[in-house]
């Protein structure tokens, strides 16, 4: 089945910024639709995402080039193209680019074409994506972990710390997690609300915080689980994105929200207290990403009972995986399409990623869209776990829900092993 077009134009993420929507066509009439997210803290070894920079359009955040890119040189290149050899339409592009980040074409034209691709695909063998991309062999309903505050750069600095997550680690089905998450989170806006504190939403949806230290946001939550009727602990653990590399300078690490500085000795032995202190059962990006010695310290001390994911440190790139496992600096891989750029690359990493006996959670960006193409990408690879923010806005919502509408087309086959996924890691 060939590719009879390609047509990319700009739209909008939830943040209201520019980004690149491409459409695919078939010979068939066949259309498959790519949307690229943005992230806001993203890592240096990340593929390129190519803005314009022209300030009088957009504040410079316009993607007129990456656009134009997709409709001349990758158009010309995959026109004609067998629409099912997804690893031989990406390997193309990448080549096409010719650069180590796919910083001439773009990774957001090159993502927003390969996702086209593999929907069209699916669409044109008229089977669900998650099916298409697994070749039947997805049926793993993920663990959600679910944002409640949103901090650091989701929400203006007010917290030094990215994200406070929950995993409701006791449910035995997937619906139970959402339910779950839905009392706590609402406890969450109620307590908030009764103190005075309820300031609206950060970028993905948590609670815009104002607390005047991290621990106290640490206890905020143990709180709002136990007014839910919840077991902190049992019945639900919490997560933590520390988004580190922003607090480095190279040297020490900083919280601005109390005015405290780090080696990293002191901040390995300050996460691994708090590992003791609260029932955090997962920590992404605890440490910077040059910082391989506090990576490997931080996986001694506190990585035999908690998920330790790499982010920034591994920016869904296998060479770089590749390293953390030689060095064994986590047991976990944050997967982020537009990290590394085409849909091809990406599963490999997740492949790659289980077959070290690691983790790989599929996770959404803080711009996002309406579209659902990772709640298929986690069960296609049967991953295990799904971040894509906190409980509130569709752009998050569509993806939780899209979970639901899978679980009813898998009928019996699907299956959710929910917090005994991490038994392997450290149990």
């Amino acid at each position: 089945m060939r590719i009879t077009s390609i047509d990319a134009y700009q739209i909008y993420d939830s943040r209201g910024n520019p980004t690149v929507e491409t459409v695919v066509t078939l010979e068939d009439n066949t259309r498959g639709i790519g949307i690229v997210p943005s992230g806001a803290s993203t890592g240096q070894f990340e593929a390129l995402e190519l803005r314009d920079g022209d300030l009088s359009r957009f504040r410079g955040n316009s993607v007129f080039r990456a656009i134009k890119n997709v409709n001349t040189e990758i158009a010309g290149r995959l026109r004609g193209m067998d629409v099912f050899d997804q690893a031989g339409i990406d390997g193309a592009m990448v080549e096409l680019d010719g650069t180590g980040n796919k910083s001439r074409l773009g990774a957001n034209a090159i993502l927003s074409v390969s996702m086209a691709v593999a929907n069209a695909a699916a669409g044109s063998r008229q089977v669900p994506l998650y099916q298409y991309l697994s070749d039947n062999e997805g049926y793993l309903l993920p663990l959600p972990e679910i944002q409640i505050i949103g901090g650091g750069a989701h929400a203006n600095w007010r917290t030094d710390i990215q994200d406070f997550l929950i995993i409701a680690t006791g449910a035995q089905t997937y619906g139970e997690t959402l339910e779950i998450t839905h009392n706590i989170y609402h406890a969450a806006g109620d307590i908030l609300k009764e103190r005075g504190k309820y300031y609206g939403l950060a970028d993905e949806g948590g609670y815009w915080p104002e607390f005047s230290t991290n621990e106290a946001i640490l206890e905020f939550i143990i709180e709002a689980i136990t007014q839910a009727g919840y077991s902190p602990g049992t019945d639900v653990c919490i997560s933590l994105d520390i988004a580190a590399s922003d607090l480095y300078d190279g040297k020490t690490y900083r919280f601005n929200l109390d005015n405290r500085t780090f080696t990293t000795d002191e901040f390995v032995d300050l996460i691994t207290e708090w590992c003791r202190s609260y029932p955090i059962i997962s920590i992404e990006d605890p440490m910077a990403d040059t910082d391989w010695s506090g990576w490997k310290k931080i996986c001694r001390s506190a990585g035999h009972k908690t998920q330790i994911i790499g982010d920034d440190l591994f920016t869904t790139n296998l060479k770089r995986i590749q390293q953390g496992i030689d060095q064994k600096a986590a047991n976990a891989v944050l997967i982020k399409l537009n990290q590394i750029g085409t849909v091809s690359e990406t599963i490999e990493a997740i492949k790659f990623t289980q077959k070290a006996g690691w983790l790989p959670v599929v996770s959404a960006r803080s711009g996002e869209t309406e579209d659902a193409f990772i709640s298929h990408l986690a069960v296609a690879t049967n991953a295990g776990q799904l971040k894509v923010g906190s409980f509130a806005r569709s752009e998050r919502m569509v993806k939780w829900n899209e979970v639901i509408r899978i679980e009813r087309q898998l009928g019996d086959r699907a299956r959710f092993p929910g917090a005994k996924i991490y038994d392997k890691i450290f149990f």
